[in-house]
């Protein structure tokens, strides 16, 4: 499948990406799988994701807990995202907890596999550098929406990107892709769970989004981007 906009791999071009692939062996990974856990020093690797299954991406969740023992969901990751590298090139401990949603292939990579690469091949460090710009440009958005609309809205806002990244097309709508409770949607939309559960009830009597155990489909996603407006 196709590397989806944003990703280090879709900022390479197909020799380099090629090397990338080749520097680290894949193995298979099952949904729930912890691939970094935060604070840990002894692991020196960066993993590059790839799909594992036709037609459905890999995705990851990164989560950091807080002094105060709260978790919070700091983002999704999927098919040709590269995770674990800022520990790596700061040597510092790893500041957040990656997880599988799905399963899917990594690719591990040492880490002087790694920098070596990237010693090769300056290109990798000009994708890097728009991949990381990617990701704060998703993150600032998510705050600029934190600040100027109802949940309801910031919660839209989430469930239209989740489908434009990872979704896929299923009976009756688009599954966002990723599974996430409750509480993890009010970690990305910047409200309580009381006040998402009560956002995600409007948006099911609107006919746009439903909720089961863990799973999200938007039934309506032109009418969903509209609300957004």
């Amino acid at each position: 499948m196709p590397w989806p906009a944003g990703t280090l791999m879709a900022h390479l071009d197909d020799e380099v990406g090629e090397a990338l692939l080749a520097a680290g062996g894949a193995t298979t990974r099952d949904s729930g799988h912890v691939l970094i856990r935060q604070g840990d020093t002894e692991d020196r690797q960066v993993y590059l994701l790839r799909s594992s299954k036709q037609g459905r991406s890999a995705i990851v969740k990164v989560t950091t807990t807080l002094e105060n023992g709260e978790d919070c969901l700091l983002g999704v990751r999927v098919h040709g995202d590269l995770v674990g590298e800022l520990a790596l090139l700061r040597d510092q401990p790893r500041s957040a907890t990656v997880t599988l949603c799905s399963d899917a292939l990594v690719h591990t990579i040492p880490a002087g596999g790694f920098t070596a690469l990237l010693e090769r091949h300056p290109s990798i460090w000009r994708a890097m550098a728009m991949m990381i710009a990617d990701r704060l440009d998703w993150a600032n958005r998510r705050r600029t929406e934190m600040a100027g609309h109802s949940v309801a809205v910031r919660l839209a806002h989430v469930l239209t990107d989740l489908v434009d990244r990872h979704g896929y097309e299923v009976d009756g709508g688009f599954d966002v892709g990723v599974g996430l409770t409750q509480a993890e949607l009010g970690r990305l939309v910047g409200a309580r769970e009381d006040a998402v559960n009560k956002a995600m009830r409007g948006l099911r009597d609107l006919g746009l989004a439903e909720t089961r155990y863990r799973r999200i489909t938007v039934l309506d996603l032109a009418n969903l981007r509209t609300f957004t407006a």
